[in-house]
């Protein structure tokens, strides 16, 4: 009666559509006068049999676009070699759901630990192909907000010094776009907003709160959600496909969508 009752929540919990969590944040030099802008982040999807099928990330793209963003923000760990997998995907047929986003402005990405272990180089050619733009420690404009990139910290490929080279002046309207958020700590202080995955939120949680693992350095300090501290705001994606094991419990699949505004 247990095991059935639990295997029923986790298949529940796993292929659930994603939550749409929402956030306002604040850049202090957005320039005045700026529209709010929406940012839609996605993370860690895993595309791999049984959860995370190519045609189950398509209906994920569906609705990201219902939600008409001003950005898409990719936070990678877009495939996975786990061994309870049913089947694997190689980058092309992985990504190719993805080439359905229709933000205003831009899709942007990094890479994940798990597109490193797989081939990097590949999975940042693929992206490129299908119109994703990728950021590898390094910055760009696009549209009023200025974006840095940074390699996947868990595999020690970050290089936060690069990422911030010939970025000059505040950092009040740069958005940071991360696998980890453990890079967070290191970098500069006037950094308003991080935007991060891999932790899954924990991807299996108590049914009264928390989770036996975080998947981060620092434990529950940036495990989950939005994170507010001394001016910086982090937020960290449950993302969408699963690692190790192949479900959720307790912990639904979500993506965010965050409104960057100026000061009033």
């Amino acid at each position: 009666m247990a095991a059935g009752a639990f295997t029923a929540i986790a298949w529940r919990d796993t292929m659930a559509d994603p939550v749409v969590r929402r956030a306002e944040v604040t850049l202090p030099a957005l320039a005045k006068g700026t529209q709010p802008l929406t940012i839609a982040l996605l993370s860690d999807f895993h595309v791999a049999d049984p959860d995370m099928p190519p045609a189950r990330l398509a209906r994920i793209v569906a609705q990201v676009n219902a939600l008409r963003p001003d950005y898409v923000m990719l936070a990678g760990d877009f495939i996975t070699d786990r061994r309870l997998a049913t089947r694997h995907y190689n980058f092309p047929a992985a990504l190719a759901p993805l080439a359905g986003l229709r933000p205003r402005f831009a899709t942007l990405a990094v890479l994940g630990n798990h597109d490193y272990w797989r081939n990097a180089e590949e999975g940042r050619n693929e992206l490129a192909r299908i119109g994703v733009k990728v950021l590898v420690n390094e910055s760009t404009r696009i549209g009023p907000l200025r974006v840095i990139g940074l390699g996947d910290e868990y595999t020690g490929h970050d290089d936060v010094k690069a990422s911030f080279a010939g970025v000059d002046g505040s950092m009040g309207d740069v958005v940071v776009l991360s696998h980890s958020p453990d890079v967070v700590p290191a970098l500069p202080g006037d950094v308003a907003l991080t935007l991060a995955g891999h932790t899954h939120c924990g991807q299996i949680g108590w049914p009264w709160g928390g989770s036996p693992a975080t998947m981060s350095k620092y434990g529950d300090r940036y495990a989950c959600g939005r994170i507010d501290e001394g001016g910086k705001t982090t937020i960290v994606t449950a993302g969408l496909g699963t690692s190790v094991l192949p479900f959720r419990f307790v912990v639904p699949p979500d993506m965010w969508l965050v409104t960057v505004r100026p000061p009033q």
